[in-house]
């Protein structure tokens, strides 16, 4: 009967650790996914990409956060978003430029928003690529998702995708891509002015 009591408490208590260390991993989690991820074939992508996230302090990138910053890991394949008073502060896993070409780093800032984006390729994709469409209309289709958000450096955009495959991966022609979903609570969190930094 004692070894039996044993067993059992030892096993409540592995139980209970293992309850606990859910319980606090559950915030964490939140923090990082805020919002569902509705596909369930990009749940496998997301997953192995969450190890890869970094940290990040928003004072070793930006002096202030007047207007809010975003900080776009493109190694860690993360967007971090703080709000100017520091009472929000997201993280949403990405897509990334698919070559170092394509990639630039620096500060940048929003300077227009856009619902339901039209897409027209940029000059050199469709030098690339001339089987691609001038343009996309607003809908499943279109590869900038539900929401767009211009940046000062031309043909660069924080946007949502048509693709959920590509979140985590190097899948664009140089923009940051969301899920939906996080695009859209993003694009209510960031204003025109936002502050906007790729690493």
């Amino acid at each position: 009967m004692r070894e039996m009591t044993m067993s059992f408490s030892t096993t409540s208590r592995r139980a209970f650790i293992a309850g606990g260390m859910a319980a606090f991993a559950a915030p964490a989690l939140a923090q990082e996914f805020s919002g569902e991820i509705e596909e369930a074939e990009s749940v496998e992508t997301v997953r192995h990409n969450l190890m890869g996230f970094r940290t990040h302090q928003w004072r070793d990138h930006f002096d202030n956060l007047r207007k809010g910053a975003i900080l776009c890991d493109t190694r860690s394949r993360a967007l971090h978003y703080w709000s100017e008073d520091e009472s929000t502060y997201r993280v949403y896993p990405t897509s990334v430029p698919m070559t170092d070409e394509f990639t630039r780093l620096g500060y940048t800032e929003i300077v227009l928003k856009r619902p339901n984006p039209v897409w027209i390729p940029t000059p050199s994709m469709r030098e690339r690529d001339p089987s691609l469409p001038e343009r996309v209309e607003a809908g499943p289709d279109n590869p900038m998702g539900t929401r767009a958000m211009n940046l000062t450096w031309e043909y660069y955009r924080i946007h949502g995708i048509d693709n959920v495959d590509k979140i985590g991966r190097r899948a664009s022609n140089g923009c940051i891509g969301l899920f939906n979903n996080h695009i859209e609570e993003l694009f209510e969190l960031a204003e025109v002015g936002t502050q906007v930094r790729f690493i």
